[in-house]
């Protein structure tokens, strides 16, 4: 088995696949201390060929497990070519950075941008928000279907921008309002990273926990005039892309 794992800043994905390229294994747990220990010990009792390690926790599985990493970068471009060989542009929303990727035709990236200066453009700001008005994720991901006013957030910190959410909330605006602000801001911070290449993208892919919300993926559709789709299998992307190049090098 091949395997790849991504450590996040917020969950830790783990994927093995067999030789002919199939998910046999997948795994996503919060990433917590001793996280190379965790892992170590999920795959104690498990075939491993070859290993490769991305995400920010990558240089802990090199020193436990003595395998190579790879930056985030490459593995994304590398899950989203595997499941569309015609995805030309990945936008990666995780906990603590977003991520957007041009690939070439052979799904190697071209260029990129990414933003890590904030939670304020991370799903780690859409986490906080839902769980201050009182929402599960899920439903926080849908409710902005039901806004009736196109309220705004105008702060690029996390810090102001949770305070813009609670004057809405003493305002007594609606849970679907307030989701459609804390949204489009988010929206509006990966349409400004991704305008520069999506005049040239057809194939709009986007991974990470990012993916596993419609209602983002409705606003930075609109905003970039451009049809964006999830991911098969968008939040563990990073790792299947480790577990893909592991089982192409071993």
């Amino acid at each position: 088995m091949y395997w790849g794992i991504d450590i996040g800043s917020t969950y830790t994905k783990i994927c093995g696949i067999d030789k002919n390229l199939n998910i046999i294994d997948k795994k996503v747990i919060p990433t917590i201390i001793d996280q190379d220990e965790i892992v170590k010990k999920y795959l104690n009792d498990k075939e491993v060929k070859m290993l490769i390690s991305t995400g920010y926790g990558r240089d802990m599985i090199k020193d436990a497990l003595s395998f190579p990493t790879i930056s985030e970068i490459k593995a994304h471009s590398r899950a989203a070519y595997h499941f569309q060989n015609s995805a030309d542009m990945v936008i990666d929303l995780g906990g603590q950075d977003c991520k957007v990727i041009k690939l070439d035709s052979n799904g190697g990236f071209i260029d990129f941008k990414m933003n890590d200066k904030c939670a304020a453009g991370t799903g780690k700001f859409l986490e906080i928000t839902a769980n201050r008005i009182g929402l599960d994720y899920e439903e926080f991901s849908t409710i902005g279907f039901k806004a009736n006013k196109e309220l705004s957030i105008s702060s690029m910190c996390a810090v102001f921008a949770e305070s813009e959410v609670v004057s809405l909330i003493s305002k007594k605006e609606s849970a679907a309002n307030i989701c459609y602000a804390v949204h489009d801001a988010i929206a509006s911070r990966i349409a400004s990273m991704a305008n520069k290449f999506a005049t040239t993208s057809e194939n709009i892919i986007f991974t990470g926990g990012g993916a596993l919300n419609p209602f983002l993926i409705h606003l930075v559709s609109k905003k970039l005039n451009k049809k964006v789709t999830a991911s098969t299998q968008p939040q563990i992307s990073g790792a299947l892309g480790a577990a893909l190049i592991a089982c192409e090098i071993d």
